[in-house]
């Protein structure tokens, strides 16, 4: 319980601080360390391009390729190492590549035809599907070998997203599953260095263009998107006691949601954006609260006794249950209740310690910090069975977020003495680290699926 409550509480003894927002360079690597071994060898071959610039803004093939190595289900051949390089499906020699072990190989063409505007044309081929075949004596030509033969436009300013954008498709063509690569993540920076040392970040999923959305001289909790990622709500500590906020992403504009007396946190969006999950400890417990955003109503879900912590809920994909963490039976463990209300069932049970819970998307398992003889990691449940797979072999694990895809986890955890990112497959197979170049890094958010 010690955790929880430090986790969560201590910060409020933090003084109150002017509220600024300035920029910083801090920028976030990721480090495979695990995991590729079980990845299938494509390749991305070097995209042909032709226009009036010098070159496209990003290197479009690069991003793609740096985006399916980074999914943990995919190990691109590297550019120096292809036996050859077409831009055109026609090219391909199929027998060459089978021979390297590649089993599908991404082709295409960058063309600027209108300053600042590419059209771009990309295929994937399947290397074990043939290119022709005989048919009653005859030599025929077959398409099934192309998985994807599609064109479009990317702007300069959008041309990195356009590239994550490509390397879903490829990645929902070669899986059958959404791609989560155009996608952002929200996150708190700690660096005591500068004037204002707490900043709320938002950066693409592979850690580029980091943009600060607010900082302060106090701390900064518990980011979460809304479902159509076009504002974040967390808690501050700006007026020397924690609140809520609702900030738009756009145009940075903010709200106060919750400023109760006593404790405001973990807020928690429902699937429709139109509810928020809460902790409030106004009527004296820390208890779980909805609030509708369009009355501005607030309904109680739990009432507890003899100062218990309910804390950290999550809506269920269909909005019809919420997770939470409890210490009612002495130890943190995760429970469940309607959205309703009702009673309440626990419904973990292996383990010293269980928190921050949330669904994947099919609903059929959670993913939670577990801790077991002393140490947090990162685990995932079935729901059904109650089957617990421990995920990471990192210390010290808080905060995970799912992709939108429920592919891969991003965490917090300890390295070298620092708090950085992680991130895990929910397979457990892949493993990435995500350190910051300066200062430490908290409280990770992945975002839904973006358009834009």
């Amino acid at each position: 319980m010690k955790y929880l409550k430090l986790s969560f509480f201590v910060v409020l003894i933090f003084a109150v601080g002017r509220i600024e927002a300035t920029q910083s360079n801090i920028d976030i690597d990721i480090v495979i360390e695990g995991g590729m071994s079980f990845a299938r060898p494509i390749a991305v071959v070097p995209f042909k391009y032709s226009g009036t610039s010098p070159q496209p803004p990003h290197d479009l093939s690069a991003i793609i390729a740096a985006d399916l190595r980074r999914s943990g289900r995919f190990n691109p051949m590297p550019f120096n190492e292809m036996p050859q390089q077409p831009n055109q499906h026609t090219d391909v020699d199929l027998e060459v590549w089978k021979s390297k072990g590649i089993e599908a190989v991404v082709v295409g063409t960058i063309e600027e035809k209108v300053p600042g505007e590419f059209t771009v044309n990309y295929q994937l081929i399947d290397v074990f599907k043939p290119q022709q075949f005989v048919e009653s004596g005859d030599l025929v030509t077959s398409s099934e070998y192309l998985l994807l033969n599609n064109t479009g436009v990317a702007k300069s300013k959008n041309y990195r997203f356009y590239s994550h954008q490509v390397a879903d498709k490829i990645y929902e063509a070669l899986t059958g599953e959404p791609g989560a690569f155009a996608t952002r993540i929200a996150y708190v920076t700690v660096d005591r260095s500068l004037q204002r040392p707490y900043q709320l970040y938002m950066a693409d999923s592979d850690g580029y263009d980091p943009q600060a959305l607010y900082s302060s001289s106090e701390a900064i909790m518990s980011p979460v998107w809304s479902p159509d990622g076009r504002s974040v709500a967390y808690v501050s500590f700006e007026n020397g006691r924690s609140e809520i906020y609702l900030q738009q992403i756009y145009t940075g504009q903010r709200s106060l949601i919750a400023a109760f007396p006593g404790i405001n946190s973990a807020p928690a969006f429902s699937p429709d954006g139109q509810k928020l999950a809460l902790t409030l400890s106004k009527d004296g417990n820390a208890e779980i609260y909805v609030l509708d955003l369009i009355t501005r109503q607030y309904r109680r879900l739990t009432r507890t006794r003899n100062s218990v912590i309910d804390t950290e809920p999550e809506f269920s994909p269909d909005g019809q249950w919420i997770l939470f963490t409890s210490d009612r039976g002495l130890r943190p463990q995760i429970y469940r209740v309607s959205v309703n209300g009702g009673r309440e069932e626990r419904i973990t049970f292996e383990g010293e310690y269980n928190a921050s819970a949330t669904y994947t998307p099919d609903g059929k398992s959670i993913i939670l910090v577990n801790r077991t003889n002393g140490v947090y990691h990162i685990a995932k449940q079935d729901i059904e069975t109650g089957t617990m797979q421990v995920l990471t072999n990192t210390m010290l694990d808080e905060s995970p977020s799912l992709a939108p895809n429920g592919s891969m986890v991003i965490y917090a955890t300890i390295h070298n003495g620092r708090q950085v990112l992680a991130a895990v497959s929910t397979d457990g197979r892949f493993k990435a680290r995500l350190p910051a170049k300066r200062g430490e890094v908290k409280a990770p958010a992945w975002s839904p699926f973006l358009t834009q």
